[in-house]
C-alpha cells in the first residue's frame, strides 16, 4: 500500500530550468504549433542543418575515411581520455595552417561535437563565485550549461549598427574580481557576423588588460563569403590565452558526427600554469568520448578533402544568403540590419507595430508555424533580444524561397489596417 505521508526526494530541477533557455527548447515549442492540417511540406528556417538537403551533402573523401577507418578494425576498442593520437596530430596540423606559432597533439582534446567542447570548457574555468561575459545575441546553449554548472553570465551586447560587433568599452565595465572568461563566436551564431582581424586584436587586448582567457567558439570557421576572411582567435594566443572551440559538424556538414574540439591555444603556457590543462583531463575523464571510428577517420578528413568541396559550400551558402537578404527586404515588418558574410545565419527586426494581433517575436513564430508550416526562432526567447527573429538560410535555394514567400503572405494577412 501506498504510503501517502512518504516525501520523494529525487529529481533535479536545475536540469528544467537549463533546458528551458536552449534553442532545442524554443524550437520544440514552435514546432509544437505546427497545423497537422496543413498539406504543405514544412519549411525548417529555425534549426541550422543543412545535412537534410542534398545540395550540402558531405565530401566523399569524408565518407570514404569513416569506411576505411570501420573496415581497417583498428577503431572498435576505447580511445583515450584525449582522444586518439592519429587524430589530434591531425587537428593540430589542420589548424597550424592558419596560426603563427605550431600546435601539437598535446594541445588537442577531442569531443564529442561543439558541445561537448563547450562543456569541458566551462568546466574548467569554474569556480566559487565565477562568472562568465557572453554576447547578447549569442549561443544560449552557453547559458544553458552555466545555469547548470552555477556559473553566473553577464551579458556584453553586439552592435547590429557595426556589423554585430562586440561592445568592447562595455566589457571592462561588466568585468570585475571574479571574471573569468569571455565568449567569442566567430562567424557568428545568430548573426551571421565575420570579425576583422583588428576587432579580434582588440578583444583579445581587453581580455588580457583583465586578466581573463578567451574561449573562442569557431565552430562555423572558413564558412565566411563577404569582405572579411575568417581570422582563427589563437592568431593572439601570445596576447592572451585562448580556448578554441571547433568540430567538423558545419564545414563537413556532417552535425551528426559528433566530432569536435578543444585547444589551448596558447604558446606562454598560461593555462598550463594556471591548473585549466589539468581541469580539462579532469572533466574527460569522467564524461564520454566521441565514437572511435570516427576519431580514426579524421586524419583522412581533414588532410585528403578537395578545396573544390568547400568551394561549392561556401558558393551555395552564399547564393543562399543573399536570396534571404533580398527576400526579408520585401517584408515590410522585418529589418536586416547587415547582410550575413558567415554562418548559417541572419538576425532580423520585427515591426510588430505593423501587425494586427501579432504581440511580440514569439507570438510571429506561433502563428507563422500555425498558418504557413514555416519554423523561424524567435529570438525574444530564445537569445535575449525582444521582437528580433533569427533565420537560417542554410537549405535549398526553392525551400528557402517558399518559405519566404509564405512569410510575405503571412505578414500581408496580418498587416495592421491604416
Amino acid at each position: 500500500m501506498e504510503n501517502s505521508s512518504k516525501q520523494w526526494r529525487f529529481g533535479n530541477k536545475r536540469l528544467n530550468s537549463a533546458s528551458a533557455i536552449s534553442v532545442r527548447g524554443v524550437l520544440d515549442l514552435v514546432i509544437g504549433n505546427l497545423s497537422t492540417d496543413d498539406p504543405r511540406p514544412t519549411i525548417p528556417l529555425g534549426n541550422g542543418d543543412p545535412s537534410q538537403f542534398a545540395c550540402f551533402r558531405t565530401s566523399t573523401t569524408a565518407e570514404e575515411a569513416i569506411v576505411d577507418a570501420v573496415h581497417s578494425a583498428k577503431y572498435n576498442g576505447y580511445a583515450p581520455t584525449v582522444g586518439v593520437l592519429s587524430a589530434r596530430r591531425a587537428i593540430a596540423n589542420y589548424l597550424n595552417r592558419d596560426l603563427p606559432y605550431k600546435l601539437s597533439a598535446d594541445d588537442i582534446y577531442v569531443t564529442s561535437g561543439c558541445l561537448q567542447a563547450i562543456e569541458v570548457a566551462l568546466a574548467a574555468i569554474n569556480r566559487p563565485g565565477a562568472n562568465i561575459l557572453l554576447p547578447r545575441p549569442g549561443f544560449t546553449f552557453y547559458e544553458s550549461r552555466a545555469a547548470y554548472e552555477h556559473l553566473q553570465v553577464r551579458h556584453f551586447d553586439l552592435l547590429p549598427d557595426r556589423g554585430w560587433e562586440v561592445d568592447v568599452d562595455a566589457i571592462e565595465d561588466l568585468a570585475d574580481d571574479n571574471t573569468v572568461a569571455i565568449v567569442i563566436i566567430n562567424p557568428g551564431n545568430p548573426c551571421g557576423s565575420v570579425y576583422s582581424y583588428d576587432h579580434l586584436k582588440m578583444v583579445a587586448e581587453t581580455a588580457r588588460k583583465l586578466g581573463i582567457l578567451v574561449i573562442a567558439d569557431e565552430v562555423y570557421g572558413h564558412l565566411t563569403f563577404g569582405s572579411t576572411p575568417f581570422v582563427p582567435m589563437g592568431i593572439f594566443g601570445s596576447i592572451v590565452p585562448v580556448l578554441s572551440l571547433g568540430s567538423i559538424s558545419k564545414r563537413w556538414v556532417v552535425p551528426g558526427w559528433r566530432l569536435g574540439w578543444l585547444v589551448t591555444s596558447d604558446p606562454n603556457g598560461i593555462l598550463q600554469k594556471s591548473g585549466i590543462v589539468e581541469s580539462i583531463t579532469g572533466f574527460l575523464n569522467i564524461s564520454t568520448d566521441p565514437a572511435t571510428f570516427i576519431q580514426g577517420a579524421i586524419p583522412q578528413i581533414l588532410e585528403n578533402t578537395k578545396d573544390d568541396f568547400f568551394s561549392k559550400v561556401i558558393v551555395t551558402l552564399k547564393e543562399a544568403a543573399d536570396k534571404c537578404f533580398d527576400g526579408i527586404r520585401e517584408v515590410p515588418c522585418l529589418t536586416c540590419p547587415k547582410k550575413p558574410e558567415g554562418s548559417m545565419f541572419v538576425m532580423v527586426k520585427l515591426n510588430v507595430s505593423l501587425l494586427e494581433d501579432i504581440s511580440d517575436d514569439l507570438d510571429f513564430c506561433m502563428k507563422l508555424a500555425k498558418e504557413e508550416s514555416v519554423i523561424i526562432v524567435p529570438a525574444g526567447m530564445a537569445f535575449g533580444m525582444k521582437n528580433w527573429l533569427r533565420i537560417t538560410f542554410a537549405c535549398e535555394i526553392s525551400a528557402l524561397e517558399d518559405g519566404l514567400r509564405r512569410i510575405k503572405a503571412f505578414h500581408q494577412r496580418h498587416v495592421r489596417k491604416q
